[in-house]
């Protein structure tokens, strides 16, 4: 199936939530806020929010320093 994520277009296999996106792009769920179709997903949710096709992804990464 076919989404987008941060504007790219991205093949993903059917029946995955956005949890594992985040584990096959070995993001930290931890540094990231994802925005599903334009709403924000909490982190207790990433596991339980499935993917669809056409659905439209934003990662957020979080950037430290000083």
């Amino acid at each position: 199936m076919d989404i987008t994520v941060n504007g790219k277009a991205r093949e993903i296999q059917d029946g995955i939530c956005i949890q594992e996106l985040l584990d096959q792009m070995q993001l930290d769920c931890m540094q990231v806020v994802v925005e599903h179709n334009n709403n924000i997903i909490p982190r207790q949710r990433l596991a339980e929010t499935p993917l669809n096709n056409g659905d439209a992804l934003e990662v957020i990464h979080f950037v430290g320093g000083g």
